[in-house]
This record gives C-alpha cells, sequence and structure tokens, in this order.
C-alpha cells in the first residue's frame, strides 16, 4: 500500500490504494492557489479537490492549460445537493487528462440558502454549455457569462422552480391537472427559434404513424 501523502485525505472505501493518486495535482494546485484550496480528499480511488468559488474558474483554467497537467477533457458537471440542510450544494466537475490518463473531481461548495451563481467554463470547455444549461434548469445554479443559459429538460417558461433540489416536492407544486394545464398552455415559440423547433430535416426519419398524424393534421412536410 502506497504511503499516505499530506496534501489528501482518505475518504472512503478502495482510498487505501488510491491514496496518492493526483498528489502531485493537489501539491501544486496548493501551492498555486493557496487562497482557492479548501481541502482535497481520496474518495474510491478518485482523487476530489475542494475550491472556493472565487478561484475555481482560474484553477479549472490551470488544470486544463498548465503543461504538468493538462486536464483538457470535461468528462461531466453536475451539482449535488445533500439530505443533511447543514452541508453545502456542491457544484461538480469531473475532468481527464486524456494524454496522461489521470482523472480529477473539482468540487465548488455553494450555501444553499445563498446565491447560486458560478462563472461559466464554456470559454475553457465548450462541451460545457449544455452541461450548465441541465445544472441551471435542474438545480437553480446561474453560470456567469454562459452564452446561451436556457433551460434544456423543462421547457422555457416553467415556473415550479428546479426539480433536483432538496425542497422540490416528489410531485411537484402543483396539482397534475395545473401541471398539465401549464404544458399545454405554453408557447415555444417564444423561447426557441424555428430551427430548434422544426422537424423538416429528419422528417423522413421519423416513425410511420407519426407522420401519418402529422399528414392527418394538414402539417405534411416537404
Amino acid at each position: 500500500m502506497s504511503e499516505a501523502h499530506p496534501d489528501l485525505v482518505p475518504g472512503g472505501a478502495g482510498a487505501g490504494d488510491g491514496a496518492t493518486d493526483g498528489a502531485d495535482t493537489v501539491t501544486a494546485l496548493r501551492a498555486r492557489f493557496p487562497d482557492g484550496f479548501v481541502r482535497a480528499v481520496v474518495m474510491s480511488g478518485q482523487t476530489v479537490v475542494h475550491v472556493t468559488k472565487a478561484s475555481a474558474h482560474a484553477i479549472l483554467e490551470w488544470l486544463q492549460q498548465d503543461p504538468a497537467q493538462r486536464f483538457d477533457y470535461l468528462t461531466d458537471l453536475t451539482c449535488v445537493e445533500y439530505r443533511d440542510p447543514e452541508r453545502p450544494l456542491e457544484v461538480v466537475y469531473q475532468l481527464r487528462s486524456l494524454s496522461r490518463k489521470a482523472d480529477v473531481r473539482v468540487k465548488i461548495p455553494l450555501d444553499p440558502q445563498g446565491p447560486l451563481d458560478v462563472q461559466s467554463v464554456t470559454d475553457l470547455w465548450s462541451g460545457a454549455n449544455w452541461l450548465e444549461r441541465e445544472a441551471w434548469d435542474m438545480f437553480g445554479v446561474r453560470f456567469k457569462d454562459h452564452p446561451d443559459l436556457r433551460r434544456i429538460l423543462m421547457w422555457e417558461g416553467y415556473a415550479e422552480g428546479f426539480p433536483l433540489r432538496k425542497s422540490f416536492p416528489l410531485r411537484g407544486h402543483w396539482s397534475r391537472a395545473e401541471q398539465t394545464r401549464q404544458a399545454l398552455d405554453a408557447n415555444p415559440e417564444a423561447y426557441y427559434s424555428l430551427e430548434e423547433l422544426s422537424i423538416a430535416e429528419a422528417y423522413g426519419e421519423l416513425p410511420a404513424d407519426v407522420r401519418d398524424r402529422l399528414a392527418k393534421a394538414g402539417k405534411v412536410l416537404p
């Protein structure tokens, strides 16, 4: 078993064998961003680094661009809210260095009762665009300077809140009848471009029964 690294705290099953994974990254990050580093743990062999919101964008940029790090692939971006109300809501970035075959997870703790906003990383990873929209849609975390921060799973204009927050009721805030009425009254044309709404290019790939229904409704596409 590897010797424990002073910058890493074992934090779960499987942490022993991976206790030194990412140790060099953590040491360099802590030295470069002493005010932005909060703590680092190893969970199931995965290095997890907690950083402050103020320094998060600079840290993520450094992880991507520093020649010794090269975490060039954003595997995932999401949020986690715990049942314990005293624990922070976390914005989570899963990064991968393709050349080094190394992974690191970066977490930004936010006060669930405070402003839920962080800097967008779409300037670093274009693939963050839809991931940040999903985090906004489901958790209400606003990503500053995002080029197009709109709902992506729920329709724009959805007014019940953010479905993956722990405060969100299992069946939503409204009755099923009211939810249905809201959905039927939704006007997607007010929020989405014609290109986003059009199925013209994919018309031939639609199931036959769907094409039949469109034909009977007088909506046959060329």
